[in-house]
Order: structure tokens, then sequence, then C-alpha cells
């Protein structure tokens, strides 16, 4: 069936222009700007002259030019597009809103009963902002590298394993929800797993039940991963993290994600364009307004990364955006056969300055997607169309049927778009179907509240430091302990994460803190206590082990260095490993002792001298274990090996040994602990493994799931001991 209202308005200008982009062969006036394609850009935007709209003979130049590059271009590329034929891959096209979601959520998997739950989790989602596609269940950074453990170790060692894996991605098959795992090619300095990549992820994928993969900073997977997912029998979908890099990729990375620029006018997405049944999930993790991201995605017909714990960081979609989402979302999901339309018209003209259009032409019907990027409401008429013979139209974003009025050959829409808005069209030659009729009768409830009656304030979310008791206050030294005097110390450390910069909500927040923050500092009285010379070693810890017969409810990993109950005889004096959280406060308190507050632990290793080591000031290597750069973790020293490294108050093996458990913070989402002192291992390779330090005012920040996970060969502790009177104030 014809469409009058998508036919060009000048056949010679069209022409003209064709013909002149062939003699120029590759020339094109609207070169790609990364993934993105400019737009007409006819606003005049130079002062002092006035933004315009583009002339009809504006449009129809750009039009041309961009589709004859498409055109050109996917000749020069050899496109093949049969990946987006695959039944297999098929889903991939009306996978809207994904988000990446840290393993550690709280919302996904409860530590205190030890189980997924996945159907809180995703009921929180559709609660909030209308539900999602797919899932990025993400397993790996930031704790990968804390020991050598690679990307399938920590894959493996997930809750209930890879089986308990497959059981939790089945829950989200239940709920309609496609699941992706991220591959590391940067992993190359943990664990060798021993075959390729390609070959690991297939085989990985396919025994927990997965759907695909995203390249974790890669610009387009290489065709191995499709080959290896094929001979494993389960093929898998392919979203690279940085775009699809050469267009020639994108042949069999049917997703990818978009990290763009946001301009007052829109550009269409690269990769759309040249295939427009490829999904972009847009993504811009930090972003506090989501308005842009949404507005643009919703112009490209695309997807959007509902991205909000970022590394244990949590930046909630606020309010208005995410009732914006909920709306653009049930649209989208709507009429996804529509979002894929080879005959898609970005910039498809319209009566209003600052609103801007895409058509989506169909069988007997065509769907406009709008944004208002003013920063006011438009009212009136909004659009002209070619008058077509039994049409009806509807106003999908305000759920009601329009009556178009006649001029000429053409009609005009009328129907209202808010400031930063949205809106939706559907032309069509049909009765809606019941589907349809329930969009349209649910954005008519929607659209009673307008999204300017939603707060858009975003809030950060409040962190709990978890209480350590006190203990029982020892009159004299404990055996193996020395008195740390009470003191007025000024605490200031930073936190060691890798992205965050110094945005609100980074690392951890204090008790006297208002917001977790990078950077702290803090004056306060810290009573006198008794802290261990040294870590609590294999022998030590198997005193506690025959006297209580201890066992964890999640033993794995638990004394993975042992074998058969016990250690081998030259790892006496070596810290204990492999010990969770749990366990190390288990041990205390069977102790009579306590896991040290953080601000205690650094005291302990500075005094008042706020030296950055506890020797001084200037880094020694002699002073710590030597460093172990290999890709198989070997074992910690012995304890004592470095008296000379002691500090202030004679405390031996503060850094540079084995990192040492600490304060433990909890918000809604995520719990994390603070690690102290560095170990000895320090993969190699890349930028994106756990954060080595050894310095006393830096902290680590790490992510806890559950005590079988968190367990890890280079994490220790050590113990301390409430002192009485020398100094201390009554409490």
């Amino acid at each position: 069936m014809a469409f009058p209202s998508l036919l060009p308005r000048s056949l010679s200008v069209l022409l003209l222009v064709a013909a002149g982009a062939i003699a120029a062969a590759q020339d094109t006036r609207y070169a790609p700007e990364g993934e993105l394609i400019p737009g007409p850009n006819c606003a005049g935007r130079a002062w002092p002259a006035p933004p315009r709209a583009c002339t009809p003979e504006q449009y129809d130049l750009w039009l041309a030019d961009v589709t004859h590059w498409r055109a050109e271009h996917r000749i020069r590329m050899g496109y093949n597009a049969s990946a987006y034929e695959r039944p297999e891959l098929k889903w991939t096209q009306s996978s809207f809103i994904q988000p990446q979601v840290m393993m550690e959520d709280r919302y996904l998997y409860d530590p205190e009963r030890g189980t997924y739950t996945v159907d809180r989790f995703l009921d929180d989602l559709d609660r909030r902002y209308g539900g999602v596609d797919a899932v990025l269940l993400w397993h790996t950074y930031p704790n990968i590298g804390i020991d050598d453990r690679n990307q399938y170790d920590l894959l493996a060692d997930l809750p209930g394993g890879l089986a308990g894996v497959r059981a939790m991605v089945e829950q989200f098959h239940k709920r309609g929800v496609r699941v992706l795992f991220p591959v590391m090619l940067w992993d190359q300095g943990t664990h060798d797993p021993g075959t390729a990549n390609w070959d690991a992820s297939a085989r990985a994928m396919k025994e927990v039940g997965a759907d695909g993969l995203n390249g974790d900073t890669l610009d387009g997977f290489p065709r191995a991963f499709v080959e290896a997912s094929d001979a494993a029998g389960h093929p898998l979908a392919l979203e690279p993290e940085g775009g699809v890099g050469d267009d020639q990729l994108l042949a069999w990375n049917t997703m990818s994600w978009g990290y763009w620029k946001y301009d007052t006018e829109p550009k269409i997405s690269r990769y759309k364009w040249l295939e427009t049944r490829h999904m972009v999930n847009v993504c811009d993790r930090w972003a506090k307004s989501k308005t842009d991201n949404l507005q643009y995605a919703f112009f490209n017909g695309v997807g959007y990364e509902s991205w909000e714990n970022i590394w244990g960081i949590w930046n909630q979609i606020a309010p208005r955006d995410a009732e914006a989402l909920r709306r653009v979302a049930a649209i989208e999901r709507a009429f996804a056969d529509l979002l894929t339309s080879q005959q898609w018209r970005p910039f498809y003209p319209t009566l209003q300055y600052g609103l801007y259009a895409s058509a989506w032409p169909g069988e007997g019907e065509t769907l406009y997607t709008l944004v208002n990027r003013n920063a006011y409401d438009v009212q009136g008429a909004q659009m002209q169309l070619s008058q077509e013979e039994g049409a009806r139209y509807f106003d999908l974003w305000n759920g009601r049927e329009l009556t178009p009025q006649s001029l000429g050959g053409n009609v005009q829409l009328s129907f209202p778009v808010e400031a930063s808005g949205f809106g939706a069209v559907l032309v069509t030659h049909r009765a809606l179907d019941a589907a349809e009729g329930k969009l349209l009768a649910r954005e008519a409830e929607w659209a009673k509240s307008s999204l300017a009656s939603f707060s858009n304030t975003w809030k950060p979310m409040h962190q709990e430091q978890t209480p350590i008791a006190k203990t029982r206050a020892a009159k004299s030294a404990p055996e193996g302990m020395v008195l740390i005097p009470a003191a007025d110390y000024e605490f200031v450390v930073q936190g060691m994460p890798i992205e965050g910069g110094n945005d609100v909500g980074v690392d951890v927040q204090y008790p006297w803190e208002d917001e977790a923050r990078r950077y702290h500092r803090h004056t306060m009285h810290i009573d006198a206590f008794y802290f261990d010379r040294a870590p609590v070693t294999n022998a030590q810890f198997k005193q506690f082990l025959n006297a209580t017969h201890y066992r964890p409810k999640d033993d794995h990993n638990f004394l993975k260095h042992w074998t058969g109950g016990s250690f081998a005889p030259e790892m006496a004096d070596e810290p204990v490993v492999y010990v969770s959280l749990e366990d190390a406060r288990a041990y205390a308190a069977w102790a009579g002792k306590r896991l040290p507050h953080e601000w205690e632990w650094q005291y302990a290793g500075q005094g008042l001298s706020r030296s950055a080591y506890p020797w001084g000031n200037t880094f020694n290597a002699a002073m710590v274990a030597a460093v172990d750069k290999t890709r198989g973790l070997t074992h910690p020293e012995s304890v004592g090996l470095h008296p000379q490294a002691a500090s202030p108050f004679g405390v031996l093996d503060m850094v540079g040994n084995v990192w040492q458990w600490t304060d433990e913070y909890r918000d809604e989402h995520t719990r994390a602990a603070v690690l102290r002192g560095g170990s000895y291992y320090q993969p190699q390779g890349s930028i994106w493994y756990f954060p080595s330090t050894y310095r006393l005012d830096e902290h680590g920040k790490y992510l806890l799931l559950s005590p079988g996970r968190d367990r890890a060969g280079t994490i220790g502790f050590r113990c301390a001991v409430d002192a009485e009177g020398t100094g201390n104030r009554e409490q």
C-alpha cells in the first residue's frame, strides 16, 4: 500500500542529490560522529540568527544524503543481515529495557535466607518503572582481582554454584525476562581458564541457560564468539559495551550499548540506521536526569539501560524519569515490529519548533514517535499528514483517538506535548486489537498525571554501618596483643573505587556523615583498646575449630587452602585466609574479642603521626611480602617476618601480606566491607582489577554477596579487645 505522507516532496531534488552523491562516492554532508549521525541541523544557531525549523526542501536533502550513505556503506561492508533472521535471536529486536544488575543486590539475593529472590527484584522494577525485558547480571568487577579467581571461577562461586545460577536464570525466564552475563577479555591476569574466552564463555552460558553476552569494554565481539556458541548448540546474542566499532561487525552483534552525546536537536543511531533491527540500549549510568537518554531512545526507536546499582553505588531513577520510562517502554513493546521498519524516516516534519518526530511505516499503518526538546509545553496542531481514505488516528501517549482537521489534501493533528516530554501517534486502517486497546486505556489513565507532577529530584541512598559490640574490658594485654592508648585522633582516609569520581554515593558513609563519599576527614576520640600484634594465623584458627567444631552454614570455599580439615605444617604461622566476615566474627566472639573499626585499625597502624605507612612516609618494598604477579595464587608469608615494619605501637603485618576485615556498611540494595592493608597478590594486565593499596590512608571497598562467594585467598583478619581505664572516656 502507498503512503503519500511518506513520499519525497521533490523528486528532482532527490535525483540531483543522489547523482551528486554517487559522483562523490562515499562523501556525505552528514558524516557519522561516532555512534551518531547528525540531523538536518537547520536551527541557525549562529548568533544573532534566530533558531528555525527545517524547510521541506532542507529535510529532503538531508534524508536523501543519509539514505544514499547507508545504501553505499552497506555495499562497502559486504553486509549480510542473516543474523537478524535467526529465530533464536529475534528476541533482541524487542528487548527495550535492560538494567545491569549487580549480583550483590539485596533485592536479587537474600544472604540471610541464602536464596535468590528474582520475584522481589522484578516486582520492584514493575512497580517503579514498568518492568524490564532483559537483565545483565554482573558477577565480576569490581571485586575481580582480589585473588586469582577469573571471571568463570566467580560465576561458579555464585550461591548454589552453576546449578543454582541456572535455577535463578529459569526464574527470570518464567517472568519473560532474558538474561545476559558479561565477558571480560581484559581478564588475562588471574587464573588461566585453559581455553579461549569464546569457548569458555559459550560453555558457561550454555550451562547456566543464559541468552547472551555483554562485552565489557568491547567495541564489537569478534566472530569467534558466534562460532563458539553455535558449536556449543546454544546460540548467544552479543552485546558489546562500546558500540559495534567496525560497522562490519554489525552483521553478528545484534545488540549494543549507546554512550551518546546529547544536543538540543537529537541525532540518529548509526547502527540503528544501518540495520533497523539492531537493538541499542542507551546507557548513561552516572546521569542524575535521564530525560535526554529516554528522549533520544524513543526518537530512535531503541532501548534503554536502566542501570541503577553501579558497582554498589545506588543511582536510582528519579520518579519523573521512571514514569516516562514506564510510558515509553509500554509503547515500544506494543509496536516493536514497526520500530524495525526499513522505511524509518527520522526527523519527519512537525509543525512546532523543537518537536522532533520519527516515522515508522508498516503494512497499512505508521507509528510516529515524538520528543519535545523545548523546556515548555507545546499545544495545538503538531503534525500535518497526507489525507488517507479510511485512516484512523490515535494519540497513544494521551490514550485517545484523534479527530483530524482536513486541510486541502492533508490533515492536521492536534494534541498536547508537555515540556521535555514525549508523544506517540498511530495512523492505521484497522481496528485496534485487544492488547492495543488495553494500552490505550492505560496510557489514558497515566496521562491524567503529567510527567511534571512527578518529582525529578535525585536523592542519594543512606548507608548504615553494622554495629560492633564492645568486648568485656581487659585490665591487661591478652596474649599476642598490644595496647593502643586512648587519643583524640584525626581520621583521614579515602576510598579506592576505580569509578565514580568524587560523586555523592561513592565509597562509604561513616556514622557522622550525611551521605557516602570518597574522601573522609573526621576528628574523634578513640578509647584505649588491645590489638592483635599480627593477623590471626592458621594455627590459631585451628584452635578455634577444635574448641567449637564451627562449620558455617554456607561452607563454600571455607578454608579452601586446607586439606583434610587442616593445614600443611609450614602454613601454621601464615595468616588464615578463605574466611568470610561471618567466620572472622565467629572466631572473635569465641576468643572474647571483636573485629576492629576501621579507624581503630588505622590509628593502630600510624599512631598520631598520620604517616602513609607503619614505618613512615616513604614506601619500602623490603618492609612487605614479595609481590606475586602470576596468574596463580600462592600463599601469604608467615607473620612477623618484617619486624622493622612495625607500627609506632609495635603492630606487625599491617600492610602488604593479606587484606584484613574491618567494618561493614549496607544500604537498601548493597552490602560492602572495608578492607585494610592490601595483599601480596596483584594480578597484572588491566586497570580494572580490585585496586591494591598499602597506604594507611586508603581503603578498599569489597562488595558482599554470600559467605562462600566473599571468601578469598587474600583476605584475613585480626581482632581487638576493649581496654579498661587507660584514658578512656565514660560512655
